[in-house]
Parts: structure tokens; C-alpha cells; sequence
């Protein structure tokens, strides 16, 4: 038996207004559609629905059986529209994003705080991790978009380029000597230097530079953080290679300065990442257009 959710439509109304006139009203049919339509369910079921009396029709015992399950699941459709009414007007639902701190804290919270005012009632999920852990979180479904340093080669992904970042090597005041002096890589090679972690793209960015060069990068201090890179150098422990946009308040307090190379380190690229053929929802759609 595979009845027509809109038979059982019918049923509901026709039960719950105690009329066929008032169930034909609130679904814009006709009371003989009306009629036609209870007449084919109870047929199909073999056993009457509905008997008449001088105020309409009542439900058989066997109606009221089956009113207890139609009516459960019309209000769970009705709480379905509603709330797929919600996500589209963005008054509910959440928005997963996956990111490194230094991204988080850095760029993409001025975004957050300007999406959280024009859309409060969304729920906003941070993760937080490398760009290995962010890839796996996305195919796992664990968030719905990442924003990563890009370039991402991976056929299930689609990266769509967001903003640029430059890289650079900074120092504290320890090595004074060396600012407004244009240094070769032999001799920035000579300085404890200070880099991210193995697996961070910008490692891996600023190790290719150097090889391209025939040079190897031999840190003396390996760190996780942004803010260690920040922190080490303005005490001095060495040369730290961050992005220039992450240290711009202490290149223009002086805490740090920049230390100028003879070759130039191209920029570093930054792109949303989200599962390629996937439908993602209004939220993230929202998100997107934002920092785009």
C-alpha cells in the first residue's frame, strides 16, 4: 500500500475541522475532490474512516487510530517548513569554519563579528588546526568550509582564492645592526632563524624559496604559533619568518622591523575550501559573499 501524502492530507483536515466544507476551504479544493479523495483512502485501506452526523463527519474507531499517526507527522511537516523557512531567512542553523589560529585571530574574526551582526541567530563552530586537520575535518563532515593557504591539489575540494598575504623575516631589536641593510640568503643564513612547524604551508613555502636557490633552511627554533614567532623574536632568540599582516602593529611600534632581502618572497595565497560538488547551505553561501 502506498498511499498519496496528499490523501492523508485530506484526512488530516477533513478530521481535525470535523468538515469536509472547512477541509475543502483550507486546501483550496473542491468538496467533491474532498469527498473523492477519503473515499479513495478508505478503499485502499478497506475499513471506513468517517461517518456523518448533522455537524459534519466524526472519525470511525478505526479514523482515530489512524489520525493519532497522520496528525504526529503533520505537525513534524509543519515544523520541517518552518525551519527550513528559518535556515533560508538565516533566523536558525550554524556555520562550521576550520582554520589555523593565526587566520582565525588575524582575518577571519573581523568577518565573524561582521556576520554575527547581521545574522545573530546562526550558531558559530571554530575549529582550529593545520591544513592537513582541516582538510579531514571537511571530508569527514565535521565543518563546512575551511579557510587554509592554498595551493590545495585535491579533486573532492574546491578552493575558490579569498585574499593574498605576504610573507617576511623580522627581527627585534637585538639585531638592530641589521636594519635598512639588503641581506643575501648566505647571509640571513648566518642568523638563528626562527620558522613554523613542518607540516604549515608557509614552511613549506619559504623552504622551496630557499631550495630554488640551492640553499637548505636549517632553523635553530621550530615553533607552532604565530604569536611564539612574534614573541621569540621581539626578545631576541633569533630571526622569525611571519606574515607581515600578523605583525603589523609591532612594525609600527618598532618592537620589530622587517629585514630586507636581495630576492623578493612571493605572496602566499589564501582560498575558501569547501567540498566540490556538495550543496552547502544559505549560511556558508553567506559567509563566502562576505569575505569575498
Amino acid at each position: 500500500m502506498n498511499n498519496n501524502y496528499e490523501l492523508y492530507k485530506v484526512f488530516y483536515w477533513a478530521a481535525k475541522t470535523g468538515s469536509l466544507t472547512q477541509a475543502a476551504k483550507v486546501l483550496y479544493l473542491t468538496q467533491p475532490s474532498v469527498s473523492h479523495a477519503i473515499k479513495q483512502l478508505e478503499d485502499s485501506f478497506g475499513m471506513t474512516l468517517f461517518y456523518r452526523n448533522s455537524k459534519g463527519v466524526m472519525l470511525t474507531q478505526e479514523g482515530e487510530v489512524l489520525y493519532s499517526y497522520i496528525e504526529k507527522s503533520q505537525i513534524l511537516i509543519s515544523l520541517a517548513e518552518k525551519q527550513m523557512a528559518a535556515l533560508k531567512n538565516l533566523d536558525s542553523g550554524e556555520l562550521r569554519i576550520g582554520g589555523s589560529d593565526s587566520l582565525f585571530k588575524h582575518y577571519i574574526l573581523q568577518y565573524l563579528e561582521d556576520f554575527h551582526k547581521q545574522y545573530p541567530s546562526i550558531r558559530l563552530h571554530l575549529n582550529h588546526g593545520t591544513t592537513p586537520e582541516i582538510i579531514a575535518l571537511l571530508k569527514e563532515g565535521e565543518i563546512d568550509l575551511g579557510v587554509v593557504r592554498m595551493p590545495i591539489a585535491d579533486p573532492q575540494l574546491e578552493v575558490r582564492e579569498s585574499f593574498q598575504l605576504q610573507d617576511c623575516f623580522v627581527a627585534g631589536s637585538l639585531y638592530s645592526e641589521l636594519q635598512n641593510v639588503v641581506l643575501t640568503l648566505d647571509m640571513l643564513l648566518q642568523y638563528p632563524l626562527i620558522l613554523f612547524s613542518r607540516n604549515s604551508r608557509a614552511r613549506m613555502a619559504i623552504t622551496e624559496l630557499f631550495q630554488s636557490y640551492g640553499h637548505q633552511l636549517k632553523p635553530e627554533i621550530e615553533v607552532g604559533s604565530v604569536d611564539l614567532l612574534i614573541e621569540l623574536a621581539r626578545k631576541g632568540l633569533g630571526i622569525s619568518y611571519v606574515t607581515r599582516e600578523f605583525v603589523s602593529k609591532e612594525l609600527e611600534e618598532g618592537t620589530l622591523f622587517e629585514i630586507q632581502l636581495d630576492v623578493p618572497i612571493p605572496p602566499s595565497h589564501v582560498g575558501i575550501m569547501i567540498m566540490r560538488n556538495m550543496p552547502i547551505s544559505n549560511a556558508v553561501n553567506k559567509f563566502i559573499e562576505l569575505v569575498q
